[in-house]
């Protein structure tokens, strides 16, 4: 296998320098002090990877114009939301023929440093040819996974490269739709990513094989987070654009990774597979793009092309079916895009619709899949959760906050953030999540990262 220390100098292997084991927030302190209760945001979906936020003091009072703009920076291309840790904000975008990882203090949106490789990656429906993939913060480490399948690991004090793999290359990946979207997830000592490699003269892409892409066991694959090097590869599945999760069942620990063709559940530590169960539409321009939920021992995985929604209840070895949408009815629980529902207090929350005309704000009974209530939509939406309340990005670039309410739609206000001469400051599409740490919230229109003031402190 094929561990590169730096790709643009072509460094051996002995060059390859492994990170200090803290990080210290940037020296420069923030022009406020921030009152609210909070934490870091630095993983994608947040520290759990639910969209779920314990924050507390926020406030939700906010004027006619939105929240308190603290800075704004444009952006390169890409769908990435940023990830927060130790003051620092870490954005991974594409500029020119570059992927690009920058690092900016998080409450004045200075820049610190940059570390960047080259792409050639063209989307093979002609959208965006930026990365997908949030970066991951783990300590002194930050991992980036590009659209073009270029994982990396670089020191979060200065953006040195600590190792470097081409999965592509290397596991002989066939092109998708949109190239690579699964964001990997740290577990202990390793670092867990959605692969989906195919046999040696496999065809270029997904259009090329008409679709009959052959799996060859590197459909999950787990490196060392410190080395890169392989620990161990399981299922012939491919990738998806949903993100794996880990969750703690009973005394066992799970790794639940939706993949292109349905819902794996296996041992983290080792890639032994406990199930494998089948979720996905038989059209071949569909996707898996939403993040499972767990709660306790049960796992929501939700589509828009087909099948719609399902949940199971999980045990060693295999599962069982709660419910699940009916394949021949036009009535489905939730059909996610590319959005991860909230859950909250027995019930999920979410913008189900594959398109934006017919995208409808919903809450659905967890344990049954009724629906509660539904609300047409602007468009597709994002959703974060906080303090008994729903902050929702929409696609066209409205910001929405809502109250967790499941016996009805209530909405509180809708906001358009514009500049000094009434420009959108969210430029669709707008479709990456809200992010909130320590009291900000930061929005990613097309080509911009907004960061408001949540806080109740006077600025």
């Amino acid at each position: 296998m094929r561990v590169l220390a730096i790709l643009c100098l072509g460094a051996p292997l002995s060059l390859v320098v492994h990170a200090q084991d803290g990080l210290k927030p940037p020296s420069h302190k923030p022009a406020t002090v921030n009152p609210v209760s909070g934490h870091d945001w630095p993983d994608f979906l947040g520290p759990h990877r639910d969209g779920k936020s314990s924050e507390v003091g926020l406030n939700f009072s906010w004027p006619v114009v939105g929240p308190p703009l603290v800075w704004k920076l444009p952006l390169g291309t890409g769908y990435t939301a940023p990830t927060i840790s130790a003051g620092r904000l870490f954005q991974f975008d594409r500029y020119g023929d570059e992927d690009r990882l920058v690092c900016f203090e998080a409450t004045s949106g200075q820049k610190l440093w940059e570390i960047s490789h080259p792409t050639d990656f063209e989307d093979m429906l002609g959208y965006d040819n930026g990365p997908r993939c949030s970066a991951v913060v783990d300590g002194p480490r930050v991992f980036t996974f590009s659209a073009g399948g270029i994982l990396q690991c670089v020191r979060a004090a200065d953006g040195k490269r600590i190792w470097l793999v081409d999965t592509t290359e290397e596991f002989g990946v066939v092109k998708n739709f949109f190239g690579v979207g699964s964001t990997p997830v740290v577990v202990g000592d390793l670092l867990i990513a959605n692969i989906g490699g195919s046999p040696e003269g496999s065809p270029p892409d997904v259009y090329s094989a008409n679709g009959n892409v052959l799996g060859n066991g590197s459909g999950i694959v787990a490196f060392d987070k410190k080395t890169g090097t392989v620990r161990w590869k399981a299922t012939d599945e491919l990738a998806s654009y949903a993100s794996p999760v880990v969750a703690k069942i009973a005394d066992h620990t799970w790794c639940f990774v939706f993949a292109r063709g349905g819902l794996v559940g296996l041992d983290p530590h080792n890639g032994n597979v406990e199930f494998e169960y089948p979720w996905r539409a038989k059209i071949l321009e569909s996707v898996n793009a939403s993040t499972p939920i767990v709660v306790g021992n049960e796992v929501f995985i939700s589509e828009t092309y087909g099948p719609g929604s399902t949940l199971l209840r999980v045990r060693r070895g295999g599962y069982d079916v709660v419910w699940k949408d009916e394949l021949r009815t036009r009535q489905k629980a939730m059909m996610l895009h590319w959005n991860t529902p909230i859950y909250h207090d027995g019930y999920l929350y979410g913008c189900s619709g594959r398109h934006a005309n017919g995208a409808e704000l919903r809450c659905v009974e967890w344990s049954t899949g009724k629906i509660q209530w539904s609300e047409p939509c602007a468009g597709r939406a994002s959703l974060l959760y906080a303090d008994g309340h729903l902050i929702s990005l929409v696609e066209n670039g409205t910001l929405l906050l809502m109250k967790a309410n499941r016996e009805k739609y209530e909405l509180l206000q809708s906001v358009v953030l514009r500049n000094e001469a009434g420009r959108r400051l969210l430029q669709p599409p707008a479709w990456t999540s809200p992010v909130l740490a320590n009291g900000y919230l930061y929005l990613r229109g097309r080509d911009q990262l907004v960061c408001l003031d949540l806080t109740t402190s006077e600025n």
